[in-house]
Parts: structure tokens; C-alpha cells; sequence
């Protein structure tokens, strides 16, 4: 892709917690459950260049961090607001990280997206985290309903060099990501 967009980025990935419970229990249904999960999220990122997917997670990027944490409270707000089947939900980590976008044959290579791709994997369905480069380019803009919640240092699988995250916590969603919190917001996945 050599339309990708190269310099300072924002790396965003997206997964659905607990998709192969989901498929499990939904069977044939589940074809549906992620046809409109990848139209809600298509339409949420539509800012951005999707970079790929890959079964239930997105790949994007943006060359500006506010458009990219404007996109992930979208996307968050769609999903808890659509009508899933059955009365269940599905909740999907989005984490995001700017830093260097370095393309590398069709994709990107280098620190950052890996950067990226832990942060969104460390998060738990409904949650958007954010590096700090991230949070730093993008809180001065940050929408009234939304606020900033620091999750301290992390360190992360194969990075040396720990990384300070934060929560974007939107009004009227879940915030709250202890064990006994997150039991009674499982609806599929059991």
C-alpha cells in the first residue's frame, strides 16, 4: 500500500473480547453478529486508512491523534448503543499509540505498531486505552464527555521500555474493569 501514511501517526487496533466463546454460542448467527460489528467500526474509523483485519480486528491509522480518539469514542458509543441479538453486546479493546509510521511493503514495520498492538491487547472489551504520546497530542481536545483516567507504567511483551497508559473514560459507559465489575458485563461470553 503505498498510499499508507508515513511520519508521526496514530497506530489504532481494535479486537472483540471473547469472540470465540461468541462464536461457540451463537453458531451461524455469529456471521451476523460480525457483519454489523465490522460496519460499525468501519463506519467509526472512516477518517482513518484501514491498514487491515483480520477475523474480528481492525488495523487503522491516522495522521492526526484527536481524530483517531474521536474515532474510538464513536466506535464505542455505536457498539454499546446498537442493538445486538439476543439482547447480548459485543465489546471490543481499542488501543491506540502515535509514534513513528514507517512503511515496510504493504504494511508497517517497527516499535511502534508493535507498541500499539500490546496496548490495544491489554485492554478489556469496552475499554480504549492510550499511550501516552497519544494522550498528550490528543487531551487538548478531548470531547466534554470524556475523561482521562492514568493506568500508571506498563511494561510490555518484547518492549524494553515500560509505557505509560491511560483510560478514556466516556460518560454513561463502563469504566470500571475490576474482576467483579466485569462479571455482570458479560452477556455472550460465558
Amino acid at each position: 500500500m503505498s498510499d499508507l501514511p508515513t511520519g508521526i501517526v496514530t497506530f489504532v487496533f481494535t479486537d472483540i473480547e471473547g469472540s470465540t466463546s461468541m462464536v461457540q454460542r451463537l453458531g451461524d448467527g455469529y456471521v451476523e453478529v460480525l457483519e454489523n460489528h465490522h460496519r460499525l467500526i468501519r463506519d467509526a474509523f472512516g477518517a482513518g486508512t484501514e491498514v487491515g483485519s483480520e477475523g474480528d480486528s481492525f488495523f487503522f491509522v491516522f495522521v492526526d491523534a484527536p481524530d483517531a480518539q474521536e474515532a474510538a469514542c464513536a466506535a464505542q458509543r455505536a457498539l454499546a448503543d446498537f442493538v445486538w441479538p439476543e439482547g447480548g453486546s459485543v465489546r471490543v479493546r481499542i488501543g491506540l499509540h502515535t509514534g513513528e509510521g514507517v512503511a515496510g511493503g504493504d504494511n508497517y514495520v517497527g516499535l511502534d505498531v508493535n507498541r500499539a498492538a500490546r496496548i490495544a491487547a491489554a485492554g478489556h472489551g469496552g475499554q480504549i486505552l492510550a499511550s501516552d504520546a497519544t494522550k498528550t497530542l490528543a487531551a487538548p481536545v478531548l470531547p466534554d464527555d470524556v475523561t482521562v483516567k492514568d493506568l500508571g507504567e506498563h511494561r510490555f511483551h518484547g518492549i524494553e521500555e515500560p509505557e505509560h497508559v491511560f483510560q478514556l473514560v466516556l460518560r454513561g459507559l463502563p469504566a470500571d474493569w475490576s474482576d467483579e465489575s466485569r462479571a455482570s458485563l458479560v452477556w455472550w461470553v460465558s
